[in-house]
């Protein structure tokens, strides 16, 4: 019983303690690991359209953010485009 208070408080008095200190710590990222993979991917997951209207409007916000994104790039490029290699408009 001492010995577990020893590991869990960080004191270890071999290395055979500090080997399955590490051992359960690995085992506990894998755990939080595979069940934070499975709720990243429940979020990011699209969500099926129940109607028509759904998938249109699912696709029009889609269509919109690409268009933002491309103008958004365009204007950053016509800024600093010398970063770029290409020479400052007049």
């Amino acid at each position: 019983m001492e010995n577990k208070d020893n590991i869990i408080r960080g004191t270890y008095s071999s290395l055979e303690e500090i080997q399955s200190r590490k051992d359960e710590l690995k085992e506990n990222i894998q755990q939080q690991t595979g069940h934070i993979s499975t709720l990243w991917r429940d979020l990011t997951a699209p969500q099926p359209s129940s109607s028509k209207g759904e998938l249109i409007a699912h696709l029009v916000t889609n269509s919109v953010t690409a268009i933002d994104g491309f103008l958004l790039v365009r204007k950053l490029i016509r800024g600093y485009g010398y970063i770029f290699g290409r020479k400052k408009h007049k």
